[in-house]
């Protein structure tokens, strides 16, 4: 899909417990979008799922792109310490991916996470996201083992956060 028309207006909202399902179903979308086979989903369902509790956490910010009355996609933002925030998951609907969805919902992302006083956004990537937080800008500063599929690596990033004046993109 290309670019959004004009007249549909991405609009952000905070998740509610309701909507756990949703963006658990969604997120699985998104992944399987990328051609894992099922037997890697399946590996991955826990890491995708988002649950009620963790929406009701004050230490986990979910947010969630809409377009109308439709959930176009999500991220989630999950305080670490001192001035450092997770970005926990950044997922867009299959049927959104390529039309800007993503760029959104990262300069929501970091603009909440100044607002919330972060300095630094942590990211751990999915490798086929990789290409896309280094056009937001991140510098990748490693990686991390899957915590679904052992030996798989993930790379992870960082994303200066310090030019930032809360609530400007």
């Amino acid at each position: 899909m290309s670019a959004l028309p004009p007249h549909n207006l991405l609009g952000f909202r905070a998740a509610v417990s309701d909507d756990a399902t949703l963006l658990s179903s969604l997120a699985i979308r998104s992944k399987a979008h990328w051609g894992y086979s099922p037997e890697f989903m399946a590996a991955a369902v826990d890491e995708l799922s988002v649950s009620a509790t963790d929406i009701r956490r004050s230490d986990y910010h979910c947010v969630l792109a809409m377009l109308d009355s439709t959930v176009a996609g999500f991220y989630v933002l999950e305080n670490l310490a001192g001035d450092d925030v997770q970005l926990g998951s950044l997922f867009v609907d299959s049927e959104y991916i390529g039309t800007g969805i993503g760029r959104s919902l990262i300069d929501q992302a970091k603009s909440q996470a100044v607002g919330l006083g972060a300095k630094t956004l942590h990211i751990v990537s999915d490798p086929n996201a990789a290409d896309f937080y280094r056009a937001m800008g991140a510098i990748q500063s490693g990686s991390k083992e899957s915590g679904s599929i052992a030996g798989r690596f993930l790379p992870c990033f960082e994303m200066s956060l310090e030019n930032m004046s809360a609530g400007i993109c």
